[in-house]
C-alpha cells in the first residue's frame, strides 16, 4: 500500500510577523505581541527572531521580557488581521488540495497525497507553498513532510524560520528517535515528566517499552505514544465542514478589578450567555450541560460543571444554571481575577427535542421563545440593538 503524503504548515512567529506588517518600520527591531496590562493579562502572545534572540519566550510576563531586553517593543494583539491571514493561507493551501486540517490559527495539515501528478512529490509541494506564502502574505513558514501526521508536525518543528523537513519511512528512526519525549505531539508536561522519571527520555525509548508498563504508566495514552514513535500513525486529515458541531463553547473575562460579590459576576453570566446562546441558535444547538471557570486573586483555577436532563439555548435559563452551580460551589472565601461560562454536551436540535419533549415546562417555553426573538432581533439589527438591562456593567 502507498504511504500518504501529509505536510504539516506552521507560520513562523505569525502574531509577531501579521503585526509587523502593520508596523513595518520596526521590522529589525526586537518586538513582542502582549496581552492588555491594565487588564492584567501583561504576558507576550507571540515575539519575532530578533526578541526571541535575547531569550524572550511565550506566555512570560512583561515585565520579565523587558528585563532580558530593555528595548523590547510591545504591540497590541490584532485579532482581526490574524484572522484574515489565516483565511488567506487556506486559500493557498486549497489550490494543492481539498483535504485541510486546521490544527490553530497558523497551522494546518493538508493530504496532498492526490495531487503529486499536478504538482510533483512532497517536497515539491510544499516548497511551492513556501514560496506563495512568502510573496502573497510577506509571511514565512515551516513545514514538515511526511507519511502521517505526527511526523509531519514534528518536521515543521525541527527546523524554523522559513524552512521544509522531510521525515519518510526510511529516515524517520535517524531524524526522530533522538528527540526528547516532550517534542512529541500530545504528549504533555506531565506525561513527559512521568516517562522521564521512568527513564524513558527520547521517542526511541518509547518503542523499547512494554506494552504493559507503558499502560500502567500513562493509560491507554502510553500505547497510543508508542504506536506515534514507531510511525503507526494513521489518523486522517479530517477538513471542517459547516455541520461540524463544536464539543463546547465558552466565553471568559479578567476585569481590572476583581470581582467580590455575586451580582457581579451575575451581570458577566448574562453577557456571557448571550454570546454564548446566540452561536447555539446559528448553529440550531442546544446546551446539554454547563461549565463554570474560576480564577482566584491567588491563581487557584477551578472548574464546576453539571449535565442537564432539559436541554437549551435560551440565554436567561443558561444563565441562571450556569450562576446557580457557582453560587453552590463558590461563597466569596477570596476575591476572583476572572471568570468563564461554557456550554458543554452540546447536541444537534432533533437530539434535544426528542431529549427535552417530555420535559420542558410551560414557563421554559415562554422564555425560550422570548430569547429565540431577542436571537432574531440581534441577527437582524447588530448585537448592540437589545441587551439585557441586568447585564449592563461599567467594570
Amino acid at each position: 500500500m502507498k504511504d500518504r503524503i501529509i505536510l504539516h504548515c506552521d507560520f513562523n512567529n505569525f502574531f509577531a510577523s501579521v503585526s509587523l506588517i502593520y508596523n513595518p518600520t520596526l521590522k529589525g527591531f526586537p518586538v513582542a505581541v502582549c496581552g492588555d496590562k491594565e487588564n492584567r493579562h501583561g504576558i507576550v502572545l507571540a515575539k519575532n527572531e530578533q526578541a526571541k534572540a535575547f531569550g524572550i519566550k511565550t506566555a512570560e510576563p512583561i515585565f520579565e521580557a523587558k528585563n532580558k531586553c530593555p528595548e523590547l517593543i510591545t504591540l497590541p494583539p490584532i485579532y482581526d488581521k490574524y484572522a484574515e491571514y489565516s483565511k488567506r493561507a487556506l486559500e493557498i493551501y486549497s489550490r494543492y488540495t481539498d483535504l485541510i486540517e486546521p490544527f490553530s490559527i497558523d497551522e494546518c495539515w493538508l493530504d496532498v497525497t492526490g495531487s503529486t501528478l499536478l504538482f510533483g512529490d512532497g517536497e515539491q509541494i510544499a516548497e511551492r507553498i513556501r514560496q506563495d506564502i512568502k510573496r502573497e502574505l510577506e509571511l514565512t513558514v515551516s513545514i514538515g513532510v511526511s507519511f502521517n501526521k505526527v511526523f509531519a508536525k514534528l518536521g515543521s518543528d525541527m527546523k524554523k524560520p522559513d524552512a521544509i523537513t522531510v521525515i519518510s519511512r526510511e529516515n524517520f528512526k535517524e531524524k526522530i528517535w533522538s528527540l526528547p519525549i516532550s517534542d512529541m505531539l500530545f504528549v504533555g508536561a506531565r506525561s513527559a515528566e512521568k516517562l522521564r522519571n521512568s527513564g524513558i527520555n527520547t521517542i526511541g525509548d518509547l518503542t523499547l517499552c512494554s506494552d504493559d508498563a507503558l499502560k500502567r504508566l500513562l493509560g491507554k495514552n502510553g500505547l497510543e505514544f508508542k504506536r506515534y514513535a514507531l510511525g503507526e500513525d494513521n489518523s486522517p486529515v479530517v477538513t471542517p465542514t459547516e455541520e461540524d458541531k463544536p464539543k463546547s463553547i465558552g466565553k471568559s473575562f479578567t476585569g481590572a478589578k476583581d470581582f467580590t460579590q455575586n451580582d457581579e459576576v451575575w451581570k458577566k453570566f448574562l453577557e456571557f450567555s448571550q454570546h454564548i446562546c446566540d452561536i447555539l441558535h446559528a448553529k440550531g444547538l442546544y446546551a446539554g450541560g454547563v461549565q463554570v471557570h474560576i480564577r482566584t486573586s491567588t491563581l487557584s483555577v477551578r472548574e464546576f460543571s453539571q449535565s442537564f436532563t432539559d436541554c437549551t439555548n435560551s440565554a436567561l435559563i443558561f444563565a441562571r444554571r450556569g450562576f446557580e452551580l457557582f453560587c453552590k460551589n463558590y461563597t466569596f472565601g477570596e476575591p476572583l481575577r476572572s471568570v468563564g461560562l461554557r456550554a458543554i454536551n452540546i447536541k444537534d436540535g432533533k437530539t434535544a427535542v426528542q431529549q427535552d419533549i417530555f420535559g420542558e415546562d410551560e414557563k421554559q417555553a415562554q422564555i425560550e421563545q422570548i430569547d429565540a426573538s431577542i436571537y432574531d432581533l440581534r441577527k437582524k439589527f447588530g448585537k448592540s440593538s437589545i441587551k439585557r438591562g441586568g447585564a449592563l456593567d461599567k467594570r
